[in-house]
């Protein structure tokens, strides 16, 4: 499947509202990473990854896994879109007995590689399924996004200096650079200091190939991606800078709405701003 760039923002909008009416709807979730996170999963889903929703248990088939546990919401939005469910069952989210937890469990939602949340954990999970291939002969691509509050963790460095010692270029994680967490603390004149600096310099330290685009750009995550396939002998990251809360204008770029629940009037001033014609 290869979507035009127009399909893929109008595909991307629908995934957003989808996000905030569930969110709602359930009355707990997060908001503000999925929104930063969609344009990258929709690309991902739709015009990169080899996968079939009709046999989401396929060997053969390219892996992801949701570092960032947290942002399944997103997830979730993408896979009703690309046929892994009915999109009507975004309304069980977060619900006793739902497949669709707060956080991914692939034991329970087919199209899940692996089940996530504590944060720094999932891109360990992704070596280790990449290493698996490489011993296996297998040329599967496993694809990871992590978040950069998230890259805090020692763990994600840990996994990085794994993925560069194998040479893993069957492997690319995919950095939701949106530059803030839901805390933080206040720096220097009371601004709050992005969790997160120079990354492009430290991946390069441990080793991996680097691309950096703007996340929010078909054209861009499309030649990142393409440019990726073409590595070899290391892993690649992407460092895609993202503005949290994109989409909706009174939540860009704004930490309070990392998992803050939407009341009605907002809810209803987020789908006015999220048309579905691009």
């Amino acid at each position: 499947m290869s979507l035009s760039t127009k399909v893929l923002f109008n595909k991307a909008k629908q995934a957003r509202r989808q996000v905030i009416e569930t969110v709602h709807h359930a009355g707990a979730g997060h908001v503000g990473g999925p929104l930063s996170a969609i344009d990258l999963l929709t690309y991902l889903y739709f015009n990169e990854m080899k996968i079939d929703p009709s046999n989401p248990r396929d060997k053969d088939r390219d892996r992801f896994v949701l570092s960032k546990g947290h942002s399944a919401i997103a997830l979730y939005s993408v896979l009703a879109l690309r046929g892994y469910m009915p999109t009507e069952e975004l309304k069980t989210f977060d619900s006793l007995n739902s497949r669709l937890q707060a956080h991914p469990d692939m034991n329970t939602l087919p199209g899940l590689d692996m089940s996530t949340g504590s944060l720094g954990q999932g891109i360990s999970a992704a070596v280790g399924i990449a290493l698996g291939a490489k011993l296996q002969n297998k040329d599967f691509r496993t694809y990871c996004m992590i978040g950069d509050g998230e890259s805090q963790e020692g763990q994600v460095w840990e996994a990085a200096d794994i993925g560069s010692k194998y040479g893993l270029d069957n492997l690319v994680v995919i950095l939701d650079y949106n530059r803030l967490q839901q805390f933080g603390w206040n720096g220097e004149n009371g601004k709050r200091k992005i969790p997160l600096t120079n990354p492009e310099q430290r991946w390069e330290a441990f080793g991996w190939y680097v691309i950096t685009i703007d996340g929010h750009d078909f054209q861009d995550i499309s030649s990142a991606f393409n440019e990726a396939r073409e590595v070899k002998g290391k892993p690649v990251i992407i460092v895609a800078n993202t503005v949290k809360g994109k989409g909706i204008s009174f939540m860009e770029n704004a930490y309070l709405w990392h998992s803050r629940v939407p009341t009605d009037e907002e809810l209803t001033n987020a789908v006015s701003e999220l048309s579905v014609e691009g």
